[in-house]
């Protein structure tokens, strides 16, 4: 049987709209698992950060790293005590998290950190605060990242995963009877 060009075009545009539409509802779907898992950690678990695989992600809160790691900058985190000087490292000292650059390491296994936009070191820590190593900046995504994990953001995301999802079906069902 013979298709038009016109016909062939129009099924292969529906094709690649269904592929980009599968590709996104898999995207959000991820990005939902993750954020339910991170919520699950930090909310139910009380856990300080969440380990995600070995990795952690922290929002960039002050400019002591400035020129290098801006505020609202997120960093990803691989947790690890195998830290080398000039390492962006990520530290706990309270409560608080603190991401600053290895400058030294002295005798009894201290370790001096600081801001590289400081201008004195930071006091002396143990090893053992130590939660891990920066491996990525990611610049300006704490903002995204927050908005993500909004409860509100998170059951709209999800309302819109299901709208789309019955208007794609719907679409589909109306083409086969035509």
């Amino acid at each position: 049987m013979y298709m038009s060009k016109e016909i062939k075009i129009k099924k292969g545009i529906n094709k690649i709209e269904s592929i980009i539409l599968n590709i996104v509802v898999i995207f959000t779907f991820l990005l939902i698992i993750v954020g339910i898992y991170y919520l699950i950690q930090i909310k139910i678990l009380h856990n300080p950060y969440p380990n995600i695989f070995g990795y952690t992600v922290f929002e960039v809160a002050t400019g002591s790293m400035s020129g290098t790691i801006e505020i609202g900058d997120a960093v990803i985190v691989e947790i690890t005590k195998e830290v080398k000087e000039n390492d962006i490292i990520v530290y706990q000292e309270e409560e608080n998290f603190i991401t600053h650059r290895l400058i030294r390491n002295n005798e009894n296994d201290e370790l001096i950190a600081k801001g590289d936009a400081n201008n004195t070191e930071d006091s002396p820590i143990q090893r053992s605060q130590v939660l891990g190593k920066v491996v990525k900046i990611l610049p300006k995504i704490g903002i995204l990242r927050r908005m993500i994990l909004s409860s509100k953001v998170l059951i709209l995301v999800i309302s819109s995963i299901i709208v789309l999802g019955i208007i794609h079906k719907a679409i589909n069902s109306k083409k086969k009877n035509i």
